[in-house]
Order: C-alpha cells, then sequence, then structure tokens
C-alpha cells in the first residue's frame, strides 16, 4: 500500500487529508488496463450503466455517511451525462463486506457494465476512514480503488475526490467534481439588485458570500491556485480592481486606474493581472506585474479592445476587439505582436475564453437576436453553437476543458440570470442550482 499526504484547504481552515492507493488481496492481479472505458471521443456518447452501492458502515453514523456520500458520487456521475446510475430497488446483491468480490452475475442481471462499492469508518483518533473500490462487471476486475482518511465534517469532498477518481479510470480524463465555482449572486428587485460575491461547490452546495453587497461587483476570476479571485468592483462610483484572498477574507486593490476598467484576469502562472483600461474614450488591453505593480500596455488602437483571456500556456492572448467595425474576436501573442482576427461568422463575438486544454476558445455570439454560446478552433476553424437562447452570456470552462457554464436571462419583470452548464459537445445542457439569481460565474481549477 502505497501511503501519501494532500495539502488542502477550505473555509473551515487548513488540514491534512489522507490517501491511499488501495490494493487487494487477490487470486489474480489486475491488468494494467481493463477493457471497461468509455470513449468519449465522439460527439454523443451513450450513459454507461453503473451501479453504486450505498458505503458500508457498523454504527448508525457510519452508514448514513456512507450513504450520503454514494448519493453525492451517483449526483456527480449522472450530471455528467456520461454515466447512467442504476436505481437501488434494482440491485440483487445486498453487498455485507467489500473485501469479499461482488457476485458479478447479480450485476450483469441487471445490466451494471461498472460496480462502486465502498465503506465508511470511524478511527479511534476521531478521524473519518473512506474507501472505495471501482468493478469491471464484465471483466470481474478491480479497475481502481482508494483510501481517505480525513475528518468527519469534510465527508462531501471525499464524494467529489471518488467521483474524480471513477471519472478518470473510465474516460481517461481527469474529473471535475472537486471544484468550486464563484459568481455574482443577485437579490432584490429587477430595477436595483444587491450583488454579491458567492462561493459553491460544482455542484451548487456549500454556497458562501464572499463581499456584503455594498458595492456592486463584476467579473470575478480564479488565480491558478484556486485560493484567490481577482474582481472588478465599484465604490464611490469608481471601478478598482481587487484581488481576494477566498479563505482569509483579504482584499487588495490592485492598483488605481483613471477611467473605467473592464475584465481582470489572471495569468496562468498567476505573477500578472490582464485587463481592459479605458484611456482617452478608448479600451485598450493592458498587464499588470503583481509583484512589481508595472503596467504594460499590449494594445494601441482608436477602438474598444477588451475581454481579454490567455491560453494555457501563456504565450498567447484572445481578445475581443470593435476595430473592424463590429466586435469580434483577435488573438495576439503574449507581448502584444502579431494581432489578428480569428472570427468571421455571422454576427457579433465577445468574452472568448481559453480551454484549459488549449484546444478550442469558447465565446458569446451575437446573430438574429439570439444569444449564442459557441466554441471554434486558436485559428478560427471549426466554428461550431454549444447552445443559444434569448440571452446567454458568460461562458466558463471547467478545468478538464469538458464542459461550460454560463449564464441565461429569462424575461419579464420577475426575471433573471441563472446558471446553466452544457458539454463541449452541445450534449447535456442542464441547470446549476443557485440559492439566488446567479451570473457571470467562474470556474475553479482543481482544488489544491
Amino acid at each position: 500500500m502505497t501511503d501519501f499526504r494532500i495539502r488542502l484547504q477550505d473555509g473551515r481552515g487548513l488540514y491534512r487529508l489522507a490517501i491511499a492507493t488501495f490494493v487487494m488481496a487477490m487470486a489474480c492481479a489486475m491488468p494494467a488496463r481493463a477493457a471497461l472505458q468509455i470513449d468519449i471521443t465522439e460527439g454523443h456518447v451513450d450513459p454507461l450503466p453503473i451501479a453504486i452501492v450505498d458505503f458500508l458502515g457498523a454504527a448508525d453514523q457510519e452508514s448514513s455517511v456512507g450513504a450520503d456520500i454514494a448519493g453525492v458520487v451517483t449526483n456527480n456521475l449522472e450530471r455528467s451525462g456520461l454515466f447512467r446510475p442504476l436505481p437501488k430497488a434494482a440491485f440483487i446483491e445486498k453487498l455485507s463486506d467489500i473485501n469479499v468480490q461482488p457476485r458479478f452475475g447479480d450485476w450483469r442481471i441487471i445490466n451494471a457494465q461498472a460496480l462502486v462499492t465502498g465503506q465508511a469508518r470511524m478511527e479511534s483518533d476521531g478521524r473519518l476512514r473512506v474507501e472505495f473500490r471501482l468493478w469491471d462487471v464484465y471483466a470481474e476486475q478491480q479497475l481502481t480503488g482508494l483510501q481517505f482518511f480525513t475528518t468527519p465534517d469534510n465527508w462531501r469532498r471525499i464524494a467529489h475526490l471518488i467521483s474524480d477518481a471513477i471519472y478518470k479510470r473510465l474516460t481517461g480524463e481527469d474529473g471535475y467534481f472537486d471544484t468550486r465555482v464563484v459568481y455574482v449572486s443577485e437579490t432584490g428587485p429587477k430595477n436595483n439588485r444587491v450583488k454579491r460575491l458567492t462561493i459553491m461547490d460544482q455542484d451548487g452546495h456549500n454556497p458562501r458570500m464572499l463581499t456584503n453587497g455594498r458595492e456592486l461587483v463584476l467579473t470575478p476570476r480564479f488565480s491558478p491556485n484556486s485560493q484567490e479571485i481577482t474582481y472588478l468592483a465599484y465604490r464611490n462610483n469608481a471601478p478598482r480592481v481587487y484581488v481576494l484572498d477566498i479563505e482569509t477574507g483579504q482584499q487588495e486593490v490592485v492598483g488605481e486606474f483613471p477611467g473605467m476598467t473592464f475584465a481582470p484576469r489572471f495569468s496562468p502562472d498567476g505573477q500578472k493581472i490582464i485587463m481592459s483600461l479605458q484611456r482617452g474614450g478608448n479600451a485598450d488591453i493592458y498587464t499588470m506585474d503583481l509583484r512589481s505593480r508595472q503596467v504594460t500596455r499590449l494594445t494601441n488602437t482608436a477602438a474598444i479592445d477588451t475581454s481579454p483571456s490567455y491560453s494555457p500556456d501563456g504565450r498567447q492572448i484572445a481578445f475581443e476587439s470593435d476595430r473592424g467595425g463590429s466586435q469580434q474576436i483577435y488573438v495576439m501573442n503574449a507581448d502584444g505582436s502579431n494581432q489578428r482576427r480569428i472570427s468571421f461568422g455571422q454576427g457579433s463575438y465577445a468574452t472568448p475564453v481559453w480551454s484549459p486544454r488549449g484546444d478550442l476558445i469558447s465565446f458569446t455570439k451575437i446573430s438574429g437576436g439570439r444569444f449564442v454560446i459557441g466554441v471554434m478552433r486558436p485559428d478560427g476553424t471549426g466554428d461550431r453553437v454549444l447552445t443559444e437562447g434569448y440571452h446567454n452570456e458568460g461562458p466558463t470552462w471547467a478545468p478538464n476543458g469538458r464542459v461550460l457554464m454560463f449564464f441565461r436571462e429569462t424575461r419579464g419583470a420577475q426575471g433573471g440570470p441563472s446558471l446553466w452548464s452544457v458539454d463541449v459537445t452541445g450534449h447535456n445542457e442542464r441547470p446549476a442550482p443557485t440559492p439566488t439569481f446567479a451570473s457571470d460565474p467562474a470556474w475553479s481549477p482543481r482544488i489544491q
């Protein structure tokens, strides 16, 4: 058994989570690559039938936590659109010991192709120990297993980590469940909304306000380490760019800039902030080094250049500009050289955001009165629509580049914005639950 520790942090402070690779003592060794794997390279995938058993527990508290963990894993995998969890009422075998091989025939009868088992135990030192195993039902082999030690109130994060492990083993891609989303929470009447920065788990749980609502806040964006957020706030009607530490609540003014400031975003290394500053009637792209506070201008036109977004390697920047007469997407080198237009479809293109994989750029497009969320390759080819509606805006990527989140405004005096997600193929569009109206989401990197 290999044991290692990962340092984590959440709203309750620092703690340690031990994760151990769990190897079963079995007559047959596991193969390096099992037969069961989801191929998600095609445009549409039939969800994989998977059985997820409530995790076993010796005491009532352990059984309750085990059932809760299995429930979160079930919801995560189902929401991904790649898995079809089977109803527990259909289960034939009643597991009582995860150290014993399942009766695979019982699971084949109900068409389960994969099986997840686990257990939760309270240790004598007060820690919660959770272990799980993923089985290939038809090959009758264990695919993976992990063991976790943590504080009892951290069970939900364990469930997200287990979901990520299952997702990666069966798809070959990193999961995105152990992540958070920051967004602008909106309350009050439509003509006088109070806007607060709010952070939540990617599945909508554990929402927490980060600002008090006394200032108008816009465009929150995560740092690469997922512990800081940069955003724009209006104080005394003057725009300021802030950096906020999520855990401590400490915020720092990045700088005082004359005129308007728009769309701040971190560079991939976290050492710079890139933004649009309005000076002399037009807006250009600037960077600020967070250590030296040196400001560098990257564009210099009579147009409005805004919404900059770095490529994952930091070598290029996508942005929007109306220098050609309408809003379009442009790409330039990180030093501002080689500026070129990449969008040429009908309509106006805005808010480009580079995928974490580097293979696509998402955008908002307005055409014929419809608001479209789409993607294109960095050279402008492959322009395609993922979803459209009355008012869709603000795409943000899951850290694996597989899913996007955005916000959708509804019509009418009682309407307001809400968060939605959609697969990069354009399938599996779903609402993302929030307790209030919500806009301008930003998806975190994986939690460190």
